[in-house]
């Protein structure tokens, strides 16, 4: 066959939602010419849509997207992000904020940490977060973008944003469409597969309708029309370490000015989620079916709203794991269809972002490569688990007694991969990040502070700094960093300024 005939020239979306629009937007945008795509959604057919809020990384998808920040938090009523504070997660009445970017400018060969560590073994310490440009301007409710100046401390933080996931998927279906994306409205009830290879050849909707296709993405969400229930790739799962199954789900009116933050609240047997977007709040609590009732959880999330609820709170059930194969033959599972990782560290969207990402890099053509699939299998695999691994950190460092839920989480069995980063900080302090894993040294840093596990001593290159030099330079950040943020504008006032929706 030559390579003009082995060209991918139909592409099947089947599902929309954020997953289905974000994948038909990047192809559309990188596949400009010889390539049909077609999304195949029914209004129907609800999307789960709690991936409300996201991490930096999503700057560079909407640049690639040729999307306009301002326009964009405009139409899905974003505001910014620049961080997660975790409440009552180590222990009752104790927090701390998961930030994005490093801690003050870098001193001498060490990370500003291993100083803080030395200095924390001799006096009483300010916590981590007291060294952070983000966490400064949350806890102030301050907004500014980072200075491009490297040399600069108001360089030393990074943000990502809050948003409408069913209004970003609106937005991203009329950008699609201009592109030539084709949307057919449907009901998928039969996959054609091919004999002798057992590729999906069509998919035939309930009004007699039959799609054919090169390469089918698929966006079902948890059903896996196409990767579970056609080609029965397989699902493995990891309850055993996160054992939460259900979501409530509800917004609420906004109560003041929207933080420029998410905050996760540790419950009895879970954690509340707390969005804040310019029209409204969005609220969740996930929780585990085997310690609380459906009618508790309900009420649990409902008693602990800023406003008035906009809705009844809405059940979503589901299975932490992930599909065994992301890539089967001649489909690709994104977003839910690929597996879940509860919302905790706003991974969800990044996940749809990732695969999608890895799916231009492996671009196929006709020949479908199993050497290009098994390498892309194996890349998808190496994020979902250790994402994984850093959100069963959060509940497994836990000195909570209260309830059987988090005593049971503290118990558990974790996976050695985790076992491993646990040690590797409990010696000496050090973070190590593998292989370009979505998570920094200073995201594990603030999650293994925060959650109380203390290193035993710190990198030996810190004793070559005198102690006066250390204390100069620790009081130095934290005195920059609060008279930087004086300057800041407040985070509504730079909405209101930059990028404000129009009234709903």
């Amino acid at each position: 066959m030559e390579n003009g005939n082995r060209q991918i020239r139909n592409i099947v979306i089947v599902g929309g939602g954020s997953a289905g629009w974000m994948a038909a937007a990047s192809l559309s945008n990188a596949l400009t010419q010889g390539c049909q795509i077609t999304l195949i959604e029914s209004d129907e057919i609800g999307t789960v849509g709690v991936g409300e809020a996201t991490i930096p990384p999503i700057k560079t998808l909407n640049r690639t997207m040729g999307l306009d920040e301002a326009e964009f938090m405009r139409r899905t009523q974003g505001t910014f992000k620049l961080g997660i504070q975790f409440i009552d997660w180590a222990k009752q009445g104790h927090s701390y904020f998961h930030q994005f970017g490093p801690h003050g400018v870098q001193f001498d060969y060490s990370p500003l940490h291993q100083f803080w560590l030395k200095s924390r073994q001799y006096q009483e310490m300010p916590t981590i977060d007291e060294y952070s440009m983000a966490w400064a301007a949350a806890s102030r409710g301050k907004f500014d973008r980072p200075s491009q100046d490297p040399r600069q401390v108001t360089s030393m933080y990074d943000y990502a944003y809050h948003f409408d996931a069913g209004l970003y998927a609106k937005y991203l279906r009329e950008v699609s469409e201009k592109r030539g994306v084709k949307r057919l409205e449907g009901k998928i009830v039969h996959v054609g597969l091919r004999e002798g290879d057992g590729f999906v050849e069509k998919v035939r909707l309930a009004d007699g309708r039959e799609i054919a296709g090169d390469l089918f993405i698929d966006c079902s969400g948890f059903r896996g029309l196409l990767i579970e229930e056609a080609l029965q790739t397989g699902y493995e799962d990891w309850s055993h370490w996160l054992p939460c199954d259900r979501a409530m789900a509800v917004p609420c009116e906004s109560a003041g000015d929207p933080l420029p933050y998410t905050r996760a609240t540790a419950r009895e047997a879970g954690w509340q989620w707390r969005i804040p977007l310019q029209h409204r709040i969005g609220n969740g609590h996930v929780f585990c079916s085997q310690n609380i009732s459906e009618d508790e959880a309900a009420a649990t999330l409902l008693s602990n709203l800023d406003g008035k609820p906009l809705a009844d709170p809405r059940l979503i059930k589901f299975n932490t794991g992930m599909r065994k194969k992301a890539w089967n033959k001649n489909v690709i599972a994104i977003g839910l269809s690929s597996g879940f990782l509860e919302p905790l560290e706003s991974t969800s969207i990044h996940l749809i972002q990732a695969a999608v990402a890895q799916l231009i890099d492996f671009f196929p053509d006709q020949g479908f490569s199993q050497l290009d699939i098994d390498t892309y299998n194996a890349q998808s695999r190496f994020q979902f688990e250790r994402i994984r691994d850093f959100i069963i950190l959060h509940y497994h460092a836990n000195q909570r007694t209260d309830s059987e839920f988090w005593k049971a989480c503290a118990n558990m069995a974790v996976p050695d991969s985790l076992k491993e980063k646990i040690a590797l900080y409990q010696t000496h302090g050090r973070i190590f990040r593998f292989n370009e894993e979505l998570f920094s040294q200073v995201g594990w840093l603030q999650v293994m502070e925060g959650q109380n596990l203390k290193p035993a001593h710190y990198n030996p290159l810190v004793d070559l700094q005198d102690e006066g030099s250390i204390q100069e330079y620790l009081e130095s950040v934290r005195t920059v960093i609060a008279k930087c943020v004086d300057f800041m504008p407040d985070h509504a006032d730079y909405i209101a300024k930059h990028c404000a929706a129009p009234a709903m």
